[in-house]
């Protein structure tokens, strides 16, 4: 319980429910959101282990001061979680350039840039665990999310590079992949296309109405979410990823079968574009 956790996007969803079981189980930990006052009921009677920063991951200068004050604070990070991030629904030629460099910002430059921040913390302690929140979306892609895929699959490939890179000096890397999960994803928290257009009313139309209208009813539960992620921080070799939710499971298999028949049945193409071995 020594361990001080510091989460990014406490206000509402995994953040959140994250935050409060960290807390309920003893542990230090650095509470952060755009907007302090919606965390407030988070932290109170547990000031003592509790530190509320604000902080918008877009702003470089917020980062830093965070990362410095808890270094000031307490003096060590030992686990970050990357959970900030938000939605958008939107066939690709629906969306909106600004909605979509927007979402860019926060789920995949945001997360870098906090990851870079606390690296030469974790670097010089040689010691340090990185959870980045992706979602099963970012290994397999659904219609009307094109672009909030290609969001999670920067980070699925970023984080994967990392863990390689930084493995060496005892810092690990799990890519946490959700399903559904009742948290606000789909609702409030992601925007979608202002503009549609009739020829995708059957695959993104469907699939966004379909999101929307389970929003809130989702079988994923965010706070057995919280303590899978507790619990992978507590086991010595933890998963580069972690699916969480059967649907994610599903989702993670679906690929793979996918995959391994196109490799299967495109193998002698595949090879053949290699030059002549010589003879």
């Amino acid at each position: 319980m020594s361990k001080i956790w510091f989460v990014t996007g406490c206000s509402t969803g995994f953040g959140r429910a994250l935050a409060t079981e960290l807390l309920e189980q003893g542990y230090r930990v650095v509470v952060t959101a755009r907007n302090t006052a919606q965390v407030a009921d988070i932290v109170y009677g547990k000031e003592d282990r509790a530190l509320t920063i604000q902080l918008d991951v877009t702003k470089q200068e917020e980062i830093d001061a965070a990362v410095q004050t808890v270094m000031d604070t307490w003096g060590r990070i030992d686990v970050l979680v990357n959970n900030a991030g938000i939605g958008y629904f939107g066939a690709l030629e629906e969306s909106d350039e600004a909605e979509i460099r927007r979402m860019f910002e926060i789920n995949v430059f945001g997360l870098a840039n906090m990851t870079k921040a606390v690296l030469p913390v974790m670097r010089a302690q040689r010691s340090g665990h990185i959870l980045n929140i992706s979602s099963i979306g970012g290994l397999t892609a659904y219609p009307a999310l094109s672009f909030y895929h290609a969001t999670k699959f920067a980070v699925d490939g970023m984080s994967e590079s990392l863990s390689k890179e930084v493995a060496p000096l005892g810092i690990k890397v799990t890519i946490i992949c959700p399903s559904g999960f009742r948290t606000d994803w789909a609702g409030r928290s992601a925007n979608e296309a202002v503009n549609t257009i009739d020829d995708y009313a059957s695959t993104a139309g469907t699939n966004r109405n379909t999101i929307r209208g389970y929003s809130g009813n989702q079988p994923g539960d965010p706070v057995r979410a919280a303590k899978a992620m507790i619990q992978v921080t507590e086991t010595e070799h933890p998963p580069l990823r972690l699916l969480l939710g059967a649907a994610a499971v599903k989702g993670a298999r679906r690929k793979l079968d996918e995959l391994k028949k196109d490799y299967d049945a495109w193998e002698a193409v595949s090879v053949g574009a290699d030059f002549p071995k010589a003879q």
